[in-house]
């Protein structure tokens, strides 16, 4: 139990558990400081996992290539929980405000120690501009939180999915294991099935946020 622990920690390299441990302390006492808490460690737990996910778990063919879709349709399985990233990232930014850019660039470094190299470049790359989008939206719209939190996925999803799907379709073409062709993982079905399957973490997420929105508006108008 405790070597299997460790070897998720040190992802497959005992060794290195010192100085993984170490990192670690640093990275928590750093968000601690920085006042954030559950949110902000779930957040930075939940980064590192998915991009690791990504170059272990394989995608599910939903329709196999045919004349109507070509190159087929694949899903990743933890698609879904990459549209809650954006949620979560809304949740730890209205405790911690903008120093929540430090919890994003922490999760993305700790993404080159735990993912695939390739996997780690390219996803950091998505998640840094995406989540930059998601960020401007949630800070310079006035609207409320359900609100924001359904607009900021909207943007941040479409990027992140477009920037990762062209990486691993360039992934794929240089693995001189695979040699896949160009347009494997890239094409528009494939887009908007990975772009459907983000958004509806933050659907459901906003829903139940405009249903206590909606509570507390009735119940802070309800005569005393």
């Amino acid at each position: 139990m405790i070597h299997t622990f460790v070897s998720i920690l040190t992802n497959g390299n005992p060794g290195q558990l010192p100085q993984v441990a170490l990192a670690l302390s640093l990275t928590l006492i750093a968000i601690y400081k920085l006042n954030g808490r559950a949110w902000a460690l779930l957040y930075l737990a939940v980064i590192p996992f998915l991009n690791w996910s990504f170059g272990i778990i394989e995608s599910v063919t939903l329709v196999d290539p045919n004349a109507t879709f070509p190159k087929g349709v694949a899903l990743h399985p933890l698609t879904m929980v990459t549209g809650f990233v954006f949620v979560m990232r809304d949740f730890v930014q209205r405790r911690m405000g903008h120093r929540v850019l430090v919890v994003m660039a922490l999760a993305i470094a700790w993404s080159f120690y735990y993912a695939w190299p390739v996997i780690a470049i390219v996803s950091g790359l998505a998640f840094a501009i995406s989540e930059a989008a998601d960020w401007m939206v949630y800070t310079f719209t006035k609207y409320r939180l359900s609100t924001r939190i359904l607009l900021s996925s909207a943007l941040a999803s479409p990027i992140d999915t477009t920037i990762f799907l062209y990486g691993a379709d360039l992934a794929l073409q240089f693995n001189p294991a695979i040699k896949a062709d160009a347009g494997t993982m890239l094409h528009p079905v494939n887009w908007i099935v990975f772009v459907v399957g983000k958004m509806v973490g933050a659907v459901i997420v906003s829903r139940l946020m405009r249903q206590r929105e909606d509570a507390e508006g009735l119940a802070a108008a309800a005569p005393a």
